[in-house]
C-alpha cells in the first residue's frame, strides 16, 4: 500500500500542470520553437563568419567575443525593460527584431553590413527572447507547479537542441560542407552556411503568429487561480509614432530604476557571485558553439556528423531533466548546482586523454553502435567518436542536475515585480560564459587544432576542463558567504 501511495505521489509531481493557463503551454512550445532557430543560427555562426565571410579562426573569435559582449549587456538591461513594458510586448519585439536580423545575415554580401545590421540586432533580439522565457515561466505558473515547470521548460529546450542537430547536419551533407545552390524564385547563390541561416530565418518566423494570437495580456497564474489585468491604454489621444516613442522613453526610464534598485538588495551581491562561478560551468556549452564545430570537421572530416553526435546530449535531457526534477524537488537549489556543475565539468576531462586509450573501444561494440548505428559512418570508426560520445553522456548527467536548477534559484528568491530582472540574470552565466570563449577559442584553435598542421587537440580540451573546474570548486567553497535561503528547502 505504501508502495501505491508513493508512486502516486511521484505521478502527482507531473500531473500537477494539469489546468495550468494556456500561456504556459505557448511558452513552452516557443522555447522549442526559438532555441531551434538560434541553435541552427549559432552552430554556423564561426564557420558563417570564417568561410564566407573571410575571417581567421582568431578573427572570427574576437567577432564573437564582441557580439558576446552586446548580447551580455542587452540581456542584462532587458529583464528590466520586460518589467516595464510587459511580457507580451517583449515577446514580439524580440521576434520580430530576430526576424529581420536573420534574414540580413543570410542575404547580406558586405562584411560590414552583416555584422552591424545582421548581428547586432540579433543581440538584440536573442537578448529580448530568453530572460522573457524564463520571466514567463514564473509568471505562468503557481508555486506548485513550478519545479516541474522549469524542469519541463529545460527539457523541451533540448528538443529543439535535439532537432537543430539534425539540420545542422542534414544541409551540410546534401550541399557539401562548402557547397552552394541557386534559390528557386529569387535566383540568389547561396552557400552552405547561408541556408542553415536561412533556415534559422524560417523557423523564427513561425513564432509571430504564435505569440500574437496565442499571448493574453496581463495574464498571470496565482495559487488562488488566474488573475488578468488587461494593459490600459496610456496615452490617450496621441499619434502612434508620438506614442511608441514616450512608451520607448518611460520604458526606458523605469528599465533604469528598476536596474538600479537591484543593487540597493544585499542578497543581490551574493547572487551575483552565484553567478559568476556556475559561469565557468556553463562554459562548456559555448565550446559546443565556437570551438567543437571547427574541432569536429578537422579532426574528422568534412560532413563529419558532429551536430547529431552533441545530440545524445539533448537527448538525454529531455527525459533526464524533468525525472530528476520530480525526485529532487525537496533538495536546495544551490546544492543541486554544486553537484550537478562538479560532475559536468569532471566530463570534459574524457576529451583530455589519449585517443589511443579508446581505440579498442571505438573498434568493438560501442565504436559500432555509435558509429555505425546512430551516425551511420562507413568504415573504421576513429577514437573521438567515442571519446565525444561518453563526454557528452557525462555532461547531460550533470545538466541535468545544475541546470533547471540555476533559473529556479533566481526565480526563488526574486522579489515580486522584479522576476524578469532576476531571470535575465540568471542568464548571465551563459552570457559570461561566452564572452570567455569568444575571447579565446580562436586562439586555441589557432593554436593546437589549426586547419593545416599538426594538431593537439587534447591540450585543448585540457585547458577547457581545468577551466570548467573552478564552478564546483568555487560554489563549495564559498558557499557560507554566498548562499542564499530558498523558501520551502531544507538541504
Amino acid at each position: 500500500m505504501a508502495e501505491t501511495t508513493h508512486a502516486v505521489s511521484f505521478l502527482g509531481r507531473f500531473t500537477v500542470l494539469r489546468g495550468a493557463v494556456r500561456e504556459l503551454w505557448i511558452t513552452f512550445a516557443v522555447k522549442v520553437i526559438g532555441i531551434l532557430a538560434y541553435s541552427v543560427m549559432n552552430s554556423t555562426l564561426v564557420l558563417w563568419l570564417s568561410y564566407d565571410l573571410g575571417f581567421n579562426d582568431t578573427n572570427a573569435g574576437y567577432i564573437v567575443f564582441g557580439w558576446s559582449a552586446a548580447l551580455t549587456l542587452f540581456t542584462v538591461m532587458v529583464g528590466s525593460l520586460t518589467d516595464a513594458i510587459g511580457l507580451r510586448k517583449a515577446f514580439l519585439l524580440g521576434t520580430w527584431v530576430c526576424v529581420f536580423a536573420r534574414l540580413v545575415m543570410t542575404f547580406a554580401t558586405s562584411k560590414w553590413l552583416a555584422l552591424i545590421c545582421g548581428m547586432l540586432p540579433l543581440a538584440l533580439g536573442e537578448a529580448l527572447g530568453t530572460p522573457v522565457l524564463v520571466a514567463a515561466v514564473r509568471r505562468y505558473s503557481t508555486t506548485a507547479q513550478r519545479s516541474i515547470s522549469f524542469s519541463i521548460f529545460y527539457a523541451v529546450m533540448n528538443v529543439g537542441f535535439f532537432i537543430a542537430g539534425f539540420i545542422f547536419d542534414f544541409l551540410r551533407k546534401g550541399m557539401g560542407e562548402r557547397g552552394h545552390v541557386t534559390l528557386p524564385i529569387l535566383g540568389v547563390e547561396v552557400t552552405t552556411y547561408r541556408m542553415l541561416f536561412l533556415a534559422s530565418f524560417a523557423i523564427e518566423c513561425v513564432l509571430l503568429p504564435i505569440l500574437y494570437f496565442g499571448v493574453r495580456e496581463g495574464v498571470e497564474a496565482t495559487d488562488e487561480g488566474v488573475a488578468i489585468h488587461p494593459e490600459k491604454p496610456k496615452y490617450r489621444g496621441d499619434s502612434f509614432i508620438k506614442a511608441l516613442w514616450l512608451m520607448c522613453r518611460d520604458a526606458w526610464r523605469d528599465s533604469l530604476r528598476i536596474f538600479a534598485g537591484l543593487w540597493k538588495q544585499p542578497g543581490f551581491y551574493k547572487f551575483l557571485v552565484f553567478l559568476a562561478l556556475a559561469a565557468f560551468v556553463r562554459l562548456i556549452f559555448i565550446q559546443m558553439y565556437y570551438t567543437y564545430p571547427k574541432f569536429g570537421i578537422r579532426e574528422l572530416g568534412q560532413g563529419a556528423p558532429i551536430g547529431r553526435l552533441f545530440g545524445i546530449n539533448s537527448l538525454l535531457i529531455i527525459f533526464l531533466v524533468p525525472l530528476v526534477g520530480a525526485i529532487s524537488q525537496k533538495i536546495s537549489a544551490y546544492r543541486m548546482v554544486t553537484i550537478g556543475s562538479a560532475i559536468a565539468a569532471g566530463s570534459v576531462f574524457i576529451m583530455a586523454l589519449p585517443t589511443a586509450w579508446f581505440q579498442s573501444m571505438a573498434g568493438g561494440f560501442l565504436g559500432r553502435w555509435v558509429g555505425q548505428g546512430y551516425l551511420g559512418l562507413e568504415g573504421s570508426v576513429h577514437p573521438y567518436y567515442v571519446m565525444i560520445f561518453l563526454f557528452v553522456v557525462l555532461l547531460s548527467f550533470g545538466e541535468a542536475i545544475y541546470s533547471p536548477r540555476l533559473y529556479e534559484y533566481a526565480a526563488c528568491i526574486a522579489p515580486k515585480g522584479q522576476e524578469a530582472s532576476y531571470m535575465a540574470m540568471s542568464y548571465l552565466p551563459f552570457f559570461l560564459a561566452k564572452l570567455l570563449v569568444a575571447g579565446t577559442s580562436g586562439h586555441l584553435l589557432a593554436a593546437y587544432c589549426p586547419e593545416a598542421g599538426p594538431r593537439h587537440s587534447e591540450i585543448l580540451w585540457l585547458i577547457i576542463a581545468i577551466t570548467t573546474m573552478v564552478a564546483p570548486v568555487g560554489l563549495i567553497a564559498l558557499q557560507r558567504f554566498i548562499r542564499v535561503k530558498e523558501a520551502g528547502r531544507d538541504g
